[in-house]
């Protein structure tokens, strides 16, 4: 069996940042540390920080009086920042700059007096963070009918921000559904969008010219993971969610010689690796890796982690 991994897969800059604060202020201030959601969406990840003193919850009322707190990457809404600071808990927030970005994005278009829409999933905690961020109302639309669904006047000044598991692929027909519904819109540079959404999407999609099955390693969880499993259902290839290699089902390659591996953006190479391993134990496999687009962005850390 021959085994393609796609090139970029895996972690991506601010998932790398955001564990790393976890595991920096473990090593600073002792176990344990309170992570406010999972920090990531991977549930090998928020183990292995459990088994380091982490202790995860989903909401600061149950973090106990002056404990260190970490905001996960998915960012957090004005209110939780807000009771924290009332609780005067030492907090540190691993929010990835990019959703920040978006965050400063939806103020700016607000305090221009424009009606705000944001693209994304309802119920994801980035969404619910950016909304809560964003000192106005903001309106969700997460597909091109609930665009056309809208009542605002056609005239009404409007600007849009996306949430950033959503490559420029997966936004472009409902921002096309924004510009034709209304006159006056306003919306982030394309070059805006997740760089890692969209490469990993990018490779998922050049993988599936060559395989017959793809893998994608990640969290059920995980809009990102879940997305790129789609991509490749879409390009009509037989595509599957894996946890770990301990959730390969055999029947999933029976008649394929070609296999494509990816991760989302919260998944580890280790988990990669185990699939490969469990590959190996139904039969021998040769693995390479295709040609890709080299990913080399750095987000810096908390400025009371950086020098620990």
């Amino acid at each position: 069996m021959e085994v393609y991994l796609a090139q970029p897969r895996g972690f991506c800059a601010g998932v790398v940042r955001a564990i790393e604060i976890v595991e920096r202020a473990l090593q600073k201030y002792g176990p344990p540390v309170y992570v406010r959601h999972e920090i990531v969406h991977n549930k090998y990840v928020v183990e292995s920080l459990k088994n380091k003193g982490a202790i995860f919850v989903e909401e600061l009322s149950e973090v106990p009086p002056k404990a260190v707190t970490v905001f996960s990457a998915h960012g957090v809404a004005r209110s939780v920042e807000e009771e924290a600071a009332a609780r005067d808990l030492p907090v540190l927030n691993a929010t990835c700059p990019l959703v920040t970005k978006v965050h400063n994005q939806g103020k700016r278009y607000i305090t221009k007096g424009r009606t705000l829409i944001l693209i994304g999933h309802a119920g994801h905690p980035e969404v619910e963070g950016t909304m809560g961020q964003v000192p106005g109302p903001v309106l969700l639309v997460q597909s091109v009918e609930e665009v056309k669904a809208l009542t605002l006047p056609a005239d009404t000044p409007v600007a849009y921000i996306t949430q950033t598991t959503l490559s420029v692929d997966d936004t472009r027909d409902i921002i096309g559904a924004l510009q034709a519904r209304f006159t006056d819109i306003q919306g982030p540079d394309i070059r805006d969008i997740c760089y890692a959404t969209q490469n990993r999407q990018s490779a998922v999609r050049d993988l599936s010219k060559l395989v017959d099955v793809i893998l994608v390693v990640g969290a059920a969880n995980s809009s990102n993971s879940n997305r790129l499993r789609e991509i490749g259902t879409e390009a009509g290839v037989a595509s599957y969610l894996i946890a770990d290699g301990s959730k390969l089902d055999p029947e999933w390659l029976k008649g394929a010689r070609t296999v494509g591996l990816t991760a989302g953006a919260s998944a580890p190479e280790v988990l990669v690796d185990d699939v490969i391993e469990a590959l190996r134990r139904i039969g021998p496999v040769t693995v390479s890796v295709l040609p890709g687009r080299e990913e080399n962005i750095e987000f810096r850390l908390p400025a009371e982690l950086a020098a620990s």
